[in-house]
């Protein structure tokens, strides 16, 4: 997998990849990351990106030349997906993470200001994508979160690929209650049940600790699960 970033701020995803699981994963070259710097591609003089709107408003519009050549430059896979993080965007979730899983390469358009030019969605027809219904100052953080998620998904990422099938979500309802030593904590006991080895047990018990979870917290997924 390849993920490549348009964004202003290299450094916010660059830290972000350099520690932890993410960089575990790219130095065993699961996935990679590169990110490309819009400025590096401007022809004003002055390396500006953006400029006021026509017909009046506040803020600053980030204009279509320095996106759309910087995206020029990018080497595109066949099996390829570009997305543009944009409030306007299709809602970001499990489905969606898993079937951005299945290209080799996404290619994410960060942006900032009061958003992009229109003529970079018209030339570069993005699928649009949302991380919720609210707005952050620029793109890189849906960026991460995206990649974050997707990369997940891809063998190698997890110490155990099969810790992503217990995350909240893979089967449709919130993660189940996680304990660990010590047995007892100021009065609190870990059930049971996790603690007798019968594991067709320990399944149902997670199973309905999942039901009763997701019924309480999202009555919206509970409902559309019962459904099935």
């Amino acid at each position: 997998m390849r993920f490549d970033v348009l964004t202003l701020f290299p450094e916010i995803i660059d830290s972000y990849c350099s520690v932890s699981i993410m960089k575990r994963a790219e130095e065993k070259e699961v996935f990679t990351v590169n990110t490309i710097n819009p400025r590096d591609y401007t022809e004003n003089k002055h390396k500006k990106v953006d400029d006021t709107p026509y017909g009046g408003g506040a803020g600053m519009v980030l204009m279509p030349q320095p996106y759309v050549d910087a995206y020029d430059s990018v080497e595109k896979l066949s099996n390829s997906i570009t997305v543009m993080l944009s409030p306007q965007g299709e809602q970001l979730n499990e489905q969606v993470v898993l079937d951005l899983a299945n290209y080799d390469q996404i290619i994410l358009l960060c942006g900032h200001y009061e958003g992009f030019d229109e003529r970079i969605r018209e030339i570069i027809k993005p699928r649009e994508i949302s991380i919720g219904d609210f707005v952050l100052t620029g793109g890189e953080l849906p960026a991460l979160c995206l990649i974050d998620a997707v990369s997940r998904k891809l063998e190698g990422t997890l110490g155990k690929i099969e810790s992503a099938h217990d995350d909240s979500f893979a089967n449709g309802l919130l993660e189940y209650p996680q304990y660990t030593k010590p047995r007892n904590f100021r009065g609190y006991e870990v059930p049971e049940v996790l603690l007798n080895g019968n594991h067709k047990d320990i399944n149902e018990f997670r199973l309905a600790k999942q039901l009763e979870r997701t019924k309480q917290r999202r009555p919206d997924l509970y409902k559309k699960y019962t459904k099935k």
